[in-house]
C-alpha cells in the first residue's frame, strides 16, 4: 500500500496500451470540461491484447508509475485488457487514488434486448480473462451473447486506418461469419474499436444494429468517485487543459492522438 498526495489542482491521468483510451477521454473532456488530463499511450508496446497476463500488468504498472511520478488526483485505466489483469492490484497498492477501469458493456447491453443477438468483439486476453467469464456469468441470463476476438484490430487505429478495404476485409473474416439474422446489438470491448464505428456502420448497412461501448459510463464513474473524494473542479469557468504522451516518442503519434481525441466515434 502506499499513499500518494492528492490535491484537487493535479490534472487526472488517463492510460491505454497505445490510442484507444481516446475514446474514453473524450467523453470525459465533455463532461468534465473544467479539469486538466494527461493522457499516457504505451504504442511502443501495443498491443497489450495479445500477450500474458503477468507482461500486461508490469506494462500496466509501469505507466501508472510514471503518471503518479508527474502527479494525478485520479487515473482512468482506458484500456479493457489492462483492467482485467491489472486494476484489483492497482487499487489494492494505490488506495488513496480514485480508480477506474473499463469493461465491456454487457450489463447495457442485455438490459436494453429485445431478443435479438448480441455480439461482444474484444481482444482476446479480454475474452480469456475471468472477470470477462464472470461479467456474463452476472448479465447474461438467457439471453445470446457471442464473444468474438478480434487479433489484429485495434492496429489499425495505431495506424491510422479507420477505413476502406482492409478494415471491409477484416470484418467480412472475423466478424461476418459470427452474425446471426437476429443481430440486435454489439459491444465495442476495446477502447480503440469506437474509432472504427462509423465505418462498421457503413459496412452492417443495418442501421437497426446497436453499436455500444463503455465509455460514456466509465467517465461517469470517474466523475462520481472524484466528486465523492471533493476533488472536482466545480463551477470555476475555466477550460481545462490535455496533455497526450506516447511511449513511442514519435511526433507523429501524438499528432494522431490528436486528431483522433477531435474525431467523433459516431
Amino acid at each position: 500500500m502506499e499513499h500518494i498526495k492528492i490535491t484537487k489542482d493535479l490534472p487526472i491521468g488517463f492510460m491505454d496500451s497505445g490510442l484507444g483510451g481516446l475514446s474514453v477521454l473524450q467523453q470525459a473532456v465533455r463532461i468534465m470540461p473544467e479539469e486538466d488530463f494527461i493522457y499516457y499511450g504505451d504504442s511502443a508496446n501495443a498491443p497489450y491484447g495479445t500477450k500474458p497476463q503477468e507482461e500486461i500488468r508490469r506494462l500496466t504498472f509501469n505507466v501508472v508509475e510514471k503518471l503518479l511520478d508527474m502527479g494525478i488526483k485520479g487515473l482512468a485505466v482506458a484500456c479493457n485488457t489492462a483492467t482485467s489483469a491489472a486494476v484489483r492490484l492497482l487499487r489494492e497498492k494505490y488506495t488513496d487514488l480514485p480508480i477506474v477501469g473499463i469493461e465491456p458493456a454487457i450489463k447495457p447491453a442485455v438490459e436494453e434486448n429485445h431478443g435479438g443477438q448480441i455480439v461482444v468483439m474484444a481482444t482476446p486476453m479480454t475474452i480469456a480473462q475471468e472477470k470477462y467469464h464472470k461479467l456474463l456469468d452476472k448479465y447474461r441470463g438467457d439471453k445470446e451473447i457471442v464473444s468474438i476476438p478480434c487479433a489484429g484490430l485495434m492496429e489499425f487505429v495505431e495506424e491510422g486506418d479507420l477505413n476502406g478495404d482492409d478494415l471491409d476485409k477484416y470484418f467480412e473474416e472475423h466478424l461476418v461469419p459470427y452474425l446471426s439474422d437476429n443481430l440486435e446489438t454489439i459491444v465495442l470491448g476495446c477502447t480503440h474499436y469506437p474509432f472504427v464505428r462509423p465505418h462498421l456502420r457503413a459496412f452492417l448497412n443495418n442501421p437497426s444494429v446497436n453499436i455500444i461501448d463503455g465509455s460514456v459510463g466509465t467517465s461517469k464513474e470517474l466523475m462520481r468517485r472524484l466528486d465523492e473524494k471533493g476533488l472536482l473542479k466545480k463551477d470555476t469557468g475555466r477550460k481545462g487543459t490535455i496533455k497526450i504522451m506516447n511511449s513511442s516518442g514519435t511526433e507523429e503519434m501524438i499528432k494522431r492522438s490528436e486528431k483522433l481525441l477531435k474525431m467523433p466515434v459516431d
